[in-house]
Parts: C-alpha cells; sequence; structure tokens
C-alpha cells in the first residue's frame, strides 16, 4: 500500500455528535462515561448507530449496547437499549449491523469482564421489531465467537465476518446464508514474522479475489496484508505493508463510483488524525486528507457507510462521546489521481 498526501481544503464536511444518554435509570450519569465500538447502518429509510455504553473503564461488568436513529445521519433520536446491562461479571459488547434477509440485526458479543476475552465468550444477534419498536433476542450466532464487523456478502451469496475465540485465534466465519447460526471457520496463518494481528477488514477485489488488512499489535505501526482467491476458504500467510498505523481498529468501503475509501488513525505516535485514505482499485491508496477535526483528544473505532452522495463516518472521541461526519463523495473523488 503506497501513501502519499493530499488536501482536504475542498472537501465539504458537516460532524454531529449524538446524545448517547447515560445509561440505565437507576445508574448516576458520572457511572456511565465510556462509548466505543461504534457502527452505522441505513436500512427502511433511517441511519442507525449502534454502539458498547458503560462505566468509565472499557469493557467491565454492566456494559451494554444502545442504539440511535436518524432521518439524516445528522440529528439524532435518544438511544435506547438493544441489549445489557448483564449480571456481575458479564459484559456486552457492540459488534454491528446486519441486514439479513430484509432483517436488520443487532450483534454484539457476551462473555466476562476483566480480560480479553472471557472462556463464555458468544456472538448473538438481536433483531428489530417495527411493530412493537423494541429489540429481542433472536439467538446465537456462533460460540466462542466475537467478530471485528459485521458479515458482508461474498460474490457466491455467502456470508463472511472475522473472528476471534476467547484465546485470541483469528479465523474468518463463513456461511450465515442457510442458517443464521450455521458457519465454517477458514483459519487465518500467523505471519512468519511473528506478528499479532488483530481487527481484520476484508474487501472483494474487481477480479474476485478478496484482500484483507489487520492491525499488528507488536509494535510494527504497520498494517499487515492477506489474499484469498477461494472465496475466504484458505488466506495466504499475511505480511506486512509499508501502511502506517497507530495500533487501532479501522473500516474501508468501496463506493458506488468504484473507488475505495479507508478510515483509520495512519499517525504511528496515536489515535489522532483520523484520515481518510482513496484506492482506484483496493490494492495502492494514493491519497490521504485528515478528517478536519480539533487537534487534542482521540478519535477511534471508525464505521463508514455511503447513502445519497454522502460518505458518513461513524467514531468516538476519546472513548466518552459517539460522533457522526458526513463527507460528499465526489469530494472524496477529486483527491483520486487523473487517469492519464
Amino acid at each position: 500500500h503506497a501513501v502519499v498526501s493530499a488536501s482536504a481544503e475542498d472537501v465539504s464536511w458537516t460532524r454531529q455528535q449524538i446524545d448517547a444518554g447515560q445509561g440505565p435509570d437507576l445508574a448516576k450519569p458520572a457511572d456511565w462515561n465510556f462509548r466505543l465500538h461504534s457502527y452505522l447502518a441505513f436500512h427502511n429509510g433511517r441511519f442507525w448507530a449502534m454502539w458498547s455504553h458503560g462505566p468509565k473503564v472499557e469493557d467491565y461488568p454492566s456494559q451494554h449496547v444502545r442504539a440511535a436513529t436518524s432521518q439524516d445521519g445528522l440529528k439524532w433520536s435518544p438511544a435506547p437499549l438493544i441489549v445489557g446491562p448483564a449480571p456481575h461479571p458479564f459484559r456486552y459488547i457492540s459488534r454491528g449491523f446486519w441486514v439479513r434477509e430484509g432483517r436488520l440485526l443487532a450483534l454484539a458479543s457476551r462473555d466476562e469482564s476483566y480480560r480479553l476475552f472471557g472462556p463464555s465468550l458468544e456472538l448473538r444477534a438481536f433483531a428489530w421489531d417495527d411493530t412493537n419498536q423494541a429489540w429481542s433476542d433472536a439467538g446465537r450466532i456462533f460460540p466462542d465467537a466475537i467478530n471485528n464487523f459485521p458479515p458482508k456478502r461474498l460474490p457466491n451469496g455467502q456470508w463472511m465476518m472475522s473472528r476471534r475465540d476467547h484465546r485470541m485465534n483469528k479465523s474468518m466465519l463463513v456461511g450465515g446464508r442457510d442458517a443464521l447460526d450455521r458457519w465454517t471457520v477458514s483459519p487465518v496463518a500467523v505471519p512468519k514474522d511473528g506478528a499479532k494481528l488483530e481487527e481484520p477488514f476484508w474487501w472483494t477485489l474487481p477480479a474476485g479475489n478478496l484482500v484483507a488488512l489487520f492491525r499488528d499489535n507488536s509494535g510494527s505501526k504497520r498494517l499487515y496484508r492477506a489474499f484469498s482467491t477461494d472465496l475466504g476458504r484458505s488466506w495466504s500467510t499475511p505480511v506486512r505493508t509499508n501502511f502506517p498505523d497507530a495500533t487501532s481498529k479501522f473500516n474501508a468501503l468501496r463506493t458506488s463510483l468504484g473507488f475505495h475509501v479507508l478510515l483509520s488513525n495512519p499517525n504511528p505516535v496515536g489515535r489522532n488524525p483520523l484520515c481518510l485514505s482513496v484506492s482506484r482499485d483496493g490494492m495502492v491508496f494514493t491519497g490521504m486528507a485528515r478528517l478536519p477535526l480539533p487537534e487534542r483528544g482521540t478519535y477511534q473505532y471508525p464505521h463508514v457507510v455511503e447513502h445519497g452522495g454522502f460518505v458518513y463516518t461513524i467514531f468516538s472521541r476519546d472513548k466518552r462521546a459517539i460522533e457522526v461526519v458526513r463527507i460528499r463523495l465526489f469530494d472524496l473523488a477529486r483527491m483520486l489521481p487523473q487517469e492519464p
């Protein structure tokens, strides 16, 4: 992945914070300051946002999952519970929206707190009931699993998402078409240099092959990359790229105009700034622009969707506030180099 700098001066953008509420009715507001793991979706005429919501310390007992809605992606509703809080010592972690057969599902993992992850780890789904305007438990997706992003369609109609088990082994789950809980595990090899890979994200290349990027927790401050030529059933051994990274979660999207965008923290020093990079082919990123956010604080764990000529990205500021930025798609296209 090659990267060059690009200007964001001509990018039209709008930023909005979601009023996340303070937690369960019996809790003191000061006890519910943690917000992370945010995701966006557009379904049935409106935007949906979800995130992990909990006490002051990340992923502690009583952490639960909340969701808000919006007509324009900028003005948001109150944020009622999707699920939780769980009884001590358990927690829920937000894992994204999945629209399957027209049904909106919110995914959340459940396990014991104070470690990554507890032996009871499982991935569950919660379904939105439009008639009752409420979420209900739709069952377990997979045992001993936490995903990074919700499932996406493969070219053959199956779904795929990444998986970590409670021992931090990495794999891909392929399936989800025949039944909500029917998946095949495809392992991902450990890199030859021993890098500790985390939180992968994958997409389909124009020829039908797959590429996945990985965060590295062993200190290289670079993203790693692997390929699959058999629709995710097997993967090449991940190798280090030259794409810089702060050791943080990232997200990517192939736009309706055909180019790719990647949201990440490319500053090796820390999770500021939050930047958007562009690529024509999904392989080499040739432009990068810093989102026009304040220089103080941290911006982390972005997720990006496209709708109505705009790209929307949701992220956590300082693990305490959930915010959304809207950018015009054609402004991002101007970051691409002109074709000969």
